[in-house]
């Protein structure tokens, strides 16, 4: 990345907890990694979800935690100039890979994804948090995902589940009240892009962020994701199941444990 890009990119992430890069994953990177969600979506995980209604004709799914099944998603994470990317734009001397999601929204699907932060879900804490959300398809910006800049400085909002909203864990604590999604909706600053294959969205994991329906849209929007954590990251716990799961983690670490290489490879130093 040139040095104006990054520094750009930089400034821009650290203010506003979401950056685009243009133009950035090669062309047969896309390739591969469509080969790869094509394999997903006939061979799904136990940890995949199917959101879209069930009466619904449309489709919206998602999966995650494959790298290990699907070497068209191995080869991205590990060889691909991703995690450089990222590490980069974060400011991180070393990116270790947190799991791999694939989201997928066929076309015209009726299904919105909520407001939401991600690192609620995680079992993780640090200030190196990062996510890649790479589409496959062209993305107008009316069905792009929207981020609410600066909210990565904010407050840890509880998590919500994607199905029906309501609260992902049983007596949660520590977390402060969600914001009325209208409130949110009416924010003066709501980042959101036309993207083109290529083009790759870098978030801080506190970023605020939902997507909307794709009704109207006659293409696929299929998007890889890739959760990167820094240096600084170690195991934190939550009040019930975290996504992914990780119930080894769980029985074996506390907080502020450092978290296993085996699990969380390392992709990318600066040096």
């Amino acid at each position: 990345m040139p040095t104006q890009q990054l520094a750009d990119a930089n400034a821009d992430f650290a203010r506003d907890g979401v950056v685009v890069l243009r133009d950035v994953i090669e062309p047969e990177w896309l390739t591969t990694l469509a080969d790869g969600i094509e394999r997903n979506r006939n061979d799904l995980s136990e940890l995949a979800h199917r959101y879209t209604n069930e009466d619904s004709t449309d489709g919206y799914w998602g999966d995650y935690c494959n790298w290990d099944r699907f070497d068209e998603y191995r080869r991205f994470l590990f060889e691909s100039n991703a995690a450089a990317h990222a590490g980069a734009v974060i400011g991180a001397s070393e990116i270790r890979l947190f799991h791999e999601h694939v989201l997928v929204k066929e076309p015209s699907t009726a299904e919105v994804t909520p407001w939401h932060h991600d690192l609620p879900y995680y079992c993780l804490q640090g200030s190196l948090l990062a996510s890649s959300w790479i589409p496959l398809d062209p993305v107008p910006q009316q069905v792009c995902p929207r981020f609410l800049a600066g909210s990565h400085l904010g407050p840890m909002y509880a998590p919500r589940k994607f199905a029906d909203g309501s609260d992902y864990y049983e007596n949660e604590t520590g977390f402060a009240s969600f914001p009325n999604d209208a409130d949110l909706d009416q924010s003066a600053r709501i980042l959101s892009w036309d993207l083109q294959p290529g083009d790759c969205i870098v978030f801080h994991m506190r970023t605020l962020h939902n997507a909307p329906a794709t009704t109207g849209v006659p293409t696929r929007r299929r998007a890889f994701s890739a959760r990167w954590i820094g240096e600084d990251v170690v195991y934190d716990s939550r009040p019930g199941e975290t996504s992914p799961p990780y119930p080894e983690l769980h029985a074996t670490l506390q907080p502020g444990d450092a978290l296993p290489a085996a699990t969380f490879p390392a992709l990318w130093t600066s040096v």
